[in-house]
C-alpha cells in the first residue's frame, strides 16, 4: 500500500467535515481543476470540451458492470505504480501510462478505455479524494443508477464511492472534461488547484 500512496501524494489542502452518503455523490457548485488536470488540458484540448447537458447516470447493465471490472483489473495489473518525480522528474504530471504511472494516469487510461468501448464521457468523471491517512488520491466515477462505482489502481474491485472509506473532494463536471465540481457539504475550494 506505501508504493501506491507514494505514487499518488497529491497536494492537499482543506477541512472535512463528515456527510451522508448518498448512492450517487452530489455536486455543490464548481471549483478549480487540479494543477495537473489543467496542464493535461494544454496537451490534450481534445480530452476537455463540452460534453453537452448532463442527462443523468447511465443505465447500468451487466455487460456494463462487467467491462468495468475488466478494464480496472487489466490497468491495475498492466501499470507499475511509481511517482511522477521517478517517472518524469517533476512533481505532478498527467498522462497517459505506457507500463508505468501514477494515480492519475491509471485513471486516465481507465476512461480512455471505457470511452473506446461506448461509456459516455459524462459518466467517467476523474475524482480527487483522501485517503483514511490524509494523503490526496485520485480515481475514476463512474456515474450509474444503481450509485456512483468507483475505478481505483489501490483496489482490485469496483465499489460504490460511500463504501471506499475515502473522502471526496472534488471531481469533472458531467458538463465539460476541463471544468470540475465540489462533492458534498464541508469540501474544499482549493485543492492542489490552479486559478482560472
Amino acid at each position: 500500500m506505501g508504493k501506491f500512496a507514494a505514487a499518488c501524494g497529491l497536494a492537499l489542502t482543506f477541512s472535512a467535515n463528515a456527510f451522508a452518503a448518498p448512492t450517487n455523490l452530489v455536486a455543490t457548485g464548481n471549483t478549480n481543476p487540479p494543477i495537473g488536470h489543467f496542464e493535461f488540458c494544454k496537451n490534450y484540448p481534445n480530452e476537455c470540451t463540452s460534453l453537452g447537458r448532463d442527462r443523468g447516470p447511465m443505465a447500468l447493465s451487466r455487460k456494463a458492470w462487467a467491462t468495468m471490472l475488466e478494464v480496472n483489473t487489466r490497468v491495475n495489473q498492466s501499470i507499475r505504480p511509481d511517482t511522477d518525480l521517478n517517472i518524469y522528474g517533476v512533481e505532478e504530471l498527467w498522462s497517459y501510462p505506457r507500463s508505468v504511472g501514477d494515480c492519475e494516469d491509471y485513471v486516465l487510461l481507465k476512461r480512455h478505455m471505457l470511452m473506446q468501448k461506448g461509456f459516455s464521457p459524462n459518466d467517467l468523471l476523474i475524482t480527487v479524494v483522501l485517503q483514511p491517512n490524509g494523503d490526496g488520491h485520485a480515481v475514476l466515477t463512474v456515474r450509474t443508477d444503481y450509485g456512483d462505482y468507483i475505478l481505483d489502481n489501490m483496489r482490485g474491485d469496483v465499489r460504490l464511492w460511500s463504501e471506499t472509506g475515502y473522502t471526496f473532494i472534488k471531481r469533472q463536471s458531467s458538463e465539460h472534461a476541463a471544468r470540475w465540481t465540489k462533492l458534498g457539504p464541508g469540501s474544499a475550494s482549493n485543492v492542489g488547484a490552479v486559478n482560472n
